[in-house]
């Protein structure tokens, strides 16, 4: 049975991840600024067990950092996800966080292909946390198919995808739900910022 390294499952709760996005931000130009990013890209390292080497852009502007060269379909993917979430929350009446350039999404290497049914699923694995006994602890950890770093800087992390481009959308989509929420409207955030207790994507529709 495959088991991700010990340096991918670090033990956290979602809740207390997000609570310790604000020390990932900066609020300032220039030198805290720098110091922001390189905190994020520390966090995501930490997290993942990866090294990101590459940068770009995806056509609409949002931060693209990557183990490997992401491929168009990847950028266009992640594209087509935040579309679709920024159009619903404006229709909503939500503004903030609601910019392509407001991003970065970091691409990190797949702990798992399939999963238990055999279906693609590119996914990254994290501790289990509060998921601990639930359906979905595979011994001590859990796959996710992406996980939010920042809330004040926006930025999340989904895994590779080699087909199937639809699900980076939809990942995209689905992860940016929580940042939005959580510049818009902090009761429905709250409610729906842990999936252990049930409840699942779209939140928006």
């Amino acid at each position: 049975m495959y088991r991700p390294s010990v340096k991918r499952i670090v033990r956290l709760s979602l809740a207390a991840l997000l609570t310790g996005a604000a020390l990932l931000t900066g609020g300032e130009a220039g030198a805290q600024g720098r110091r922001s990013g390189s905190r994020l890209m520390s966090q995501a390292e930490y997290y993942t067990g990866d090294q990101f080497r590459f940068e770009t852009q995806t056509p609409r502007g949002a931060r693209v950092v990557a183990v490997r060269r992401p491929n168009v379909e990847t950028l266009r993917a992640i594209d087509r996800g935040l579309a679709d979430l920024f159009a619903v929350a404006r229709r909503r009446g939500y503004r903030a966080a609601l910019n392509f350039t407001d991003y970065t999404i970091f691409v990190a290497r797949a702990d798992r292909q399939r999963d238990s049914a055999g279906a693609y699923s590119p996914d990254i694995a994290v501790g289990a946390a509060q998921y601990r006994g639930s359906v979905y602890d595979k011994g001590g950890y859990v796959f996710a198919a992406g996980m939010v770093l920042s809330m004040d800087q926006p930025a999340f992390v989904i895994a590779e995808h080699e087909r199937d481009f639809q699900r980076v959308a939809n990942v995209a989509r689905y992860e940016g739900e929580h940042i939005v929420l959580y510049h818009n409207d902090r009761r429905l955030y709250s409610q729906t910022a842990d999936h252990s207790r049930g409840g699942s994507h779209p939140i928006l529709q």
